[in-house]
């Protein structure tokens, strides 16, 4: 009876010595909350009582970092240690190196035959790049103008601003989501620039003390159409003088032409008016000349005598009937232009009773004068 209760007493012993064991191995402090880049570095802090025997770290259930009082046990490269002692407590550092999108989720630090874990979340995040269209810009001076800065492969999206290092009358900005895509955020610079300088449009990455930053450059032109009254933004004074003066002198230039053609115009409509009534009192002298022409012919003829009124160089005489043969005899038709008497002709031949049709061509007007003899 009495080698029970020794038995009994021993148990007891024991296990009141393994409760004390087991209360001085315990978690004090486990890991925080972190945020780590893709790419980049991750680390976790677990303190925990002297006298442990194995810490293990576990990311989202799987071990995969064991540490032991000698040496890690490392499963993976990318899952390394560090360990130092604070005070009268042991810490173990998990360092998760080339941290993956997939490596986001729950992390826990537990020790061997206890129920006591730390636990803490990593967020990973996704780090994408800028675009703006053109690195180079050219805007005209005063003239309002925007310029698009786009985010694109962002996770989560990050805030968008500007850092405007040009002179500038007035400056605003906003940043919209792109609906297409969830992981591109679009910003909208407005400015009314007045010279040369950069735009810089400025991503910050919420969590983490990240900053990226895309610049480009400035150049500010003058306006074509710009005024007098702000030579510093438009053509200088003395082109815009030069311009109006030869405008000027186009426009007089124009108003000499369109008078001399005018005046050609006119001076030609005169001399075809001249040259037609001209030719009007041609005709009407020539037609006198042949009403004075035919009485004196025929009295030169009834009289024998000359007819001075033409000229013998200018008038041509063609006779179109028959007439007798003494008309036809020169010495005859000489004898009587000089007003002899034509006594063989008057005394033995009868004079004829039909009328003589004689043509005569005057050579100055180049026409046919038709004269009838009687």
């Amino acid at each position: 009876m009495e080698g029970s209760w020794k038995g009994i007493l021993a148990a007891l012993v024991i296990a009141a010595g393994l409760a004390a064991s087991q209360s001085n191995n315990q978690i004090i402090e486990g890991p925080t909350n972190a945020t780590a880049l893709v790419g980049g570095e991750a680390r976790f802090n677990c303190t925990v009582t002297q006298g442990w025997r194995l810490i293990m770290w576990a990311m989202n259930g799987t071990v995969v970092l064991s540490i032991t009082p000698k040496e890690p046990i490392i499963t993976s490269n990318r899952f390394t240690s560090a360990s130092y002692e604070k005070g009268d407590n042991f810490v173990s550092e998990m360092i998760i190196r080339d941290v993956q999108f997939r490596d986001a989720g729950r992390i826990r630090c537990s020790l061997q035959n206890s129920d006591v874990e730390g636990s803490a979340f990593l967020s990973v995040q996704v780090m994408g790049k800028l675009l703006i269209p053109s690195d180079s810009l050219v805007v005209i001076v005063d003239e309002p103008c925007n310029v698009t800065c786009r985010a694109v492969g962002w996770i989560p999206l990050p805030d968008l601003s500007w850092e405007i290092g040009a002179p500038v009358s007035q400056s605003s900005y906003y940043s919209v989501p792109e609906p297409d895509d969830l992981q591109s955020v679009l910003s909208v610079l407005a400015l009314t620039p007045r010279g040369n300088g950069t735009l810089t449009c400025v991503a910050n990455v919420k969590g983490l003390q990240v900053r990226n930053s895309l610049t480009v450059n400035l150049t500010v032109v003058p306006s074509p159409l710009g005024s007098v009254d702000n030579p510093g933004t438009s053509f200088p004074t003395w082109a815009i003088i030069l311009l109006a003066v030869s405008l000027s002198l186009l426009f007089i230039l124009i108003i000499v032409l369109i008078i001399i053609f005018c005046c050609c115009c006119v001076s030609r409509k005169e001399k075809k008016v001249s040259s037609y009534q001209s030719q009007i009192r041609k005709s009407e002298n020539v037609k006198t000349s042949k009403e004075t022409f035919e009485p004196k012919l025929k009295s030169g003829n009834e009289n024998g005598n000359e007819n001075y009124a033409y000229n013998s160089d200018e008038l041509k005489i063609t006779k179109t009937a028959s007439l007798p043969p003494e008309f036809c005899d020169p010495s005859v038709a000489e004898r009587q232009h000089r007003g002899q008497p034509q006594q063989g002709l008057d005394h033995h031949q009868p004079i004829p009773t039909s009328r003589q049709h004689v043509s005569f061509f005057v050579a100055s007007p180049r026409k046919v004068r038709n004269v009838t003899i009687v």
